[in-house]
This record gives structure tokens, C-alpha cells and sequence, in this order.
């Protein structure tokens, strides 16, 4: 029974990666923190997949910038090491394009330059690729300065007004290159259009296109060469799992099955607690929400706040993110010129992108993302096989879209590409086991907007880089984390994100800590 009286409980909407992540910080912190999941599992979209002797990661299947989790960690004077066993990927990636070649996008960047020396001699890639290097490299060292670890909105948000803008702060932001392009800054470097489109294929990570996403995400590149790709021995719901344990051990309670109906506030200006779907209200200090945050202004504060409700809404208009279609194939035996990464490459990126995401329908000829993880962890599948994780990204939902009727001629089109540019002829004798993920799956499943996987679009050249901020400014105690806040989506932004929200929780000073929480001996469900 949850004691209404304490003043220094918070309350977390949502147990994916960043209400996890918010969660444990704060009970580091010192407060008493209780976790509202819907869904009778904790984790979000890094749920796991289990039958016939395979094991799938259902949602992300990559752990970059591993020092955004050792830092919630380190919050409880915890080592990540004793949670969880990481295993380093080099190459990072292998891409199949339709030209019948192969590259393997290698950690080191003079290696990396001297495999495009000899992949596509007379193009200048090598030394593109150096001087592309070294312009995101820039572009991560200014966004660690004025962009992450802290509440963003908007450019303005950047600055420290009060310690007055310098110089060298405004140097920065002109640096950021605003006001061009993902697609436009690589091809700058790299006139190579294989390589050109491996380099696209850093923004995929939040969902974007490369032709109308900010530059400054080009800074992605170098966050993966310098931290490296990683995989978590049990697959990334090792993640989820090792957050979920960190949680117990400092006392957050975590109630599963347990959706929040409405946010509660004081005449809609200061958040007051939370009301479950069974009807209990709950007082609490502050919440994070987890939850996608269109979706929390526009079901859970609709009757509660109206006014912070139209102000966030007339604030911006927010698009969301690609949603996709996911294979789980197992199969009985695996193919040997596969990474535990790949991509098998569309013929015409621009064809591709045009469909997704200007025409919003899915495109003819995909990429396929691809996660062969029996070579790293034969667990994973019976002797032999291999489970085989295949994404396609898709527009997010449509009206007129009817995934139970476009499945069957969509999964047609990425098989023949598999067969094709990813050079697996026989793949369909192979199969053993299918399951697949839809748009609509993807919706209803994961309470997203509109069954988008990585929260809202960073599209606009200008403003692209940012989402609604992790402290609201117009609820006050309202808190914002996941792939639809502030840094955006991708495993490693949306545990940055969970920090960043409980930081500013905190350091709104917004309740006295140190009451005593008993340990809950609640146990993470299955999928």
C-alpha cells in the first residue's frame, strides 16, 4: 500500500528504457519512486521473443554509447560490469548493396579508410571519410557542451543566459551547421554513393531521413567509432532486466498491469499525483512520463491541464518517426557471410526515402537491417541456426493503411530482397520459425504515436535536433523521458533522456528526501 503522505514520492508513467532509467536515478537520489506499466512486462520495446528454441530481442538490437547506462549506474555507486556481460562488435557492420558488393564499416578510422581506398579507388572516399570523421567528431564534442545532460527545447535552451553567452558559445552553434542537411554534409565528404548511403544510415537510428534531417546528427557517427557497438550477452533485454534489478535493490515499486488514466494536477498548473485505470488516485510529488509525449499531453492531461495541453500543441507541430516491419525468422541453418549486424541496401536511397517519407507508403525496393546473433551467442537458436531479426522501416500509420491486408505482399518484397542483394537464394527453405511485427503491431503494442518505433521525426534542417524538453514549461512537476523527448530516440538518448528528466526533477528541489522504502519482490513477466 502506497503511503499518500510521503511528500518525497515521484511517480514514473512507463517502464521502457527511460522510465527505467529515470526511476533508478531518482531512488539514488533518495526518493521514494513508484513505476506505472500498463504492459505486464517492464523494459518497453526491448521485450524478448521466445519459441521453438529461438530467442529474438523484439525492439532494439544495438547498446551504443555504453557510458550513458555506466553513468545511471554509477548514480548508485554500481559498476554496469556486475549487471550486465557486454560484448564488443567489430566490424561494426557489414552492408550488402545491390551491386553485388560487400563493406564492412570497421571501428578504427584509419582501417576504415584504407578499406574505401581499396572499395572505391579514385572516389577520394578514404581521405572524405578522415574529414567526414573529423566534422562529427566536432559536432560530439558541441552537442556533450550545450546539448545533452540537460532539459532542451530549442536553441535557446542551449545557452546559459545567465552566465551570459560567450564568443566561444556562439562559435559553437554555428558550428552545429544548422540549416543543412544529414545527406547533403556526407555527400560533401564522401561523393562515393555506396558509401554516401552507409553513412545515411547513422540517422536510422532516430527514425529520420537523411535528406531532411539536421547535420548536427551526423555527430552519431563518431559517438559509435569512439564508445564502439556493443552486445549484451542475453541479447539487449538484458538491459531492461539489469535496470529493473538496480531498481529493487534501492526500493522503486514497480506495479505492472497498472495504466495511469489521467494525470492529476491543481487547477492545471502543478502536477499532484496520477489515477490508474482501475480508479485509484494516487498523490505523488511529481511524475516522469515515460509514455510517448504527444500521447501524455493528449490522453492524460486533456481534462486535467487543457491549457498546458494547447500550449504544447501550439508550441510545435511534432511528426512522428518511421514505424517498420519486423521478421523474426529461425532458422535451421545459418548463413556464414553475415555479421551479428548488416545492412542489405536499397538500389536508389532517394526512391526509398521519397516513398517512406514524403509519400508515406512503404518503399518498393527497402534496406533490410538485419541481426544474426547465434554467431555471438548460439544460445539464441537450436545447433546450426541461427535467429534471424530483419527490420524494414515503414511510414508510420496511415489511414488507409491496412497492415493485415499489406502484410502478406510486403513480406514477399523483403524476402526477394533478402534472397537478392543480401545474396540468401535458398532463405525460404531455411525458415522454420516466422513471427512479424507491424505498424499496427507496433501501435497498439507500445501506446506510440501513430506506431512509430523511434518517438517523433527529427526532420527540419533548423530545429530537427530537438523535442519537447524533459521539464515541461507549462506543467510544473511534469517530466518528459523516452524516444518522443529530449535527446530523441535510440537506446542510448532515451536512457540519457530518463537521466536528464530526473536530474531536473531534482534539481527543482521539488520534495525532501529521505524516507524509508521498503525492496518489492516483484519479478520482470515474460513476453
Amino acid at each position: 500500500m502506497i503511503n499518500t503522505t510521503q511528500r518525497n514520492r515521484v511517480g514514473v508513467i512507463g517502464g521502457g528504457l527511460g522510465g527505467l532509467a529515470a526511476a533508478c536515478v531518482l531512488a539514488a537520489r533518495g526518493y521514494a519512486v513508484t513505476l506505472f506499466e500498463k504492459s505486464a512486462w517492464l523494459g518497453g520495446k526491448a521485450a524478448v521473443l521466445e519459441a521453438n528454441g529461438f530467442r529474438f530481442d523484439m525492439g532494439p538490437t544495438i547498446l551504443t554509447i555504453p557510458s550513458v547506462l555506466r553513468r545511471v549506474f554509477s548514480e548508485a555507486d554500481r559498476r554496469l560490469e556486475d549487471y550486465l556481460d557486454l560484448i564488443r562488435l567489430d566490424p561494426q557492420w557489414r552492408c550488402f548493396y545491390s551491386d553485388g558488393t560487400a563493406l564492412d564499416l570497421v571501428e578504427d578510422v584509419d582501417a576504415m579508410a584504407a578499406a574505401l581506398q581499396t572499395y572505391a579507388p579514385g572516389t577520394n572516399s578514404a581521405k572524405g571519410y578522415r574529414a567526414f570523421h573529423a566534422a562529427s567528431e566536432r559536432l560530439h564534442r558541441i552537442s556533450e557542451r550545450h546539448y545533452f545532460w540537460k532539459s532542451i527545447g530549442g536553441v535557446r535552451d542551449m545557452m546559459d543566459w545567465r552566465a551570459g553567452v560567450s564568443f566561444h558559445v556562439f562559435s559553437d552553434v554555428l558550428k552545429l551547421r544548422m540549416g543543412r542537411s544529414v545527406a547533403g554534409t556526407v555527400r560533401k565528404f564522401v561523393p562515393d554513393a555506396r558509401v554516401a548511403q552507409m553513412l545515411d544510415h547513422f540517422t536510422q537510428y532516430v527514425g529520420s531521413c537523411p535528406e531532411q534531417s539536421p547535420a548536427v546528427l551526423c555527430g552519431i557517427a563518431h559517438m559509435q567509432t569512439s564508445e564502439g557497438i556493443w552486445y549484451p550477452r542475453g541479447g539487449t533485454r538484458a538491459v531492461p532486466e539489469a535496470l529493473v534489478k538496480l531498481g529493487e535493490e534501492l526500493g522503486v515499486e514497480y506495479r505492472t498491469e497498472t495504466g495511469v488514466r489521467r494525470v492529476l494536477t491543481d487547477n492545471g498548473t502543478r502536477v499532484r499525483g496520477v489515477e490508474t485505470d482501475s480508479g485509484e488516485v494516487i498523490e505523488l510529488a511529481a511524475v516522469v512520463s515515460n509514455a510517448d509525449s504527444a500521447r501524455t499531453h493528449r490522453e492524460l492531461l486533456n481534462e486535467t491541464a487543457p491549457r498546458a495541453v494547447k500550449r504544447f500543441e501550439k508550441r510545435r507541430t511534432y511528426e512522428p518517426a518511421c514505424s517498420g516491419v519486423v521478421l523474426y525468422l529461425g532458422l535451421n541453418k545459418r548463413y556464414e557471410h553475415l555479421l551479428h549486424h548488416d545492412f542489405v541496401f536499397s538500389r536508389d536511397p532517394h526512391e526509398e526515402f521519397e516513398s517512406i517519407y514524403r509519400k508515406g507508403e512503404p518503399a518498393p525496393d527497402p534496406t533490410c537491417y538485419l541481426a544474426s546473433t547465434a554467431r555471438t551467442e548460439p544460445e539464441t537458436a537450436p545447433p546450426g541456426g541461427d535467429a534471424l531479426y530483419v527490420l524494414v522501416h515503414t511510414p508510420y500509420l496511415r489511414p488507409h493503411h491496412d497492415w493485415a491486408r499489406m502484410l502478406p505482399e510486403y513480406r514477399r518484397v523483403i524476402i526477394e530482397k533478402l534472397k537478392t542483394t543480401g545474396q540468401m537464394p535458398d532463405i525460404e527453405s531455411r525458415i522454420v520459425y516466422e513471427s512479424a511485427l507491424t505498424p499496427q503491431d507496433i501501435h497498439d503494442r507500445y501506446h506510440v504515436l501513430n506506431g512509430a518505433i523511434y518517438g517523433l521525426a527529427s526532420h527540419g534542417k533548423w530545429n530537427g535536433a530537438f523535442k519537447p524538453a524533459n521539464r515541461s514549461p507549462d506543467l510544473a512537476g511534469l517530466y518528459l523521458a523516452g524516444g518522443a523527448a529530449h535527446p530523441g530516440p535510440g537506446m542510448p538518448m532515451v536512457l540519457m533522456s530518463g537521466w536528464i528528466a530526473a536530474d531536473a526533477l531534482d534539481r527543482d528541489g521539488l520534495a525532501p528526501k529521505g524516507a524509508t522504502r521498503e525492496v518489492p519482490q516483484k519479478h520482470l513477466a515474460k513476453v
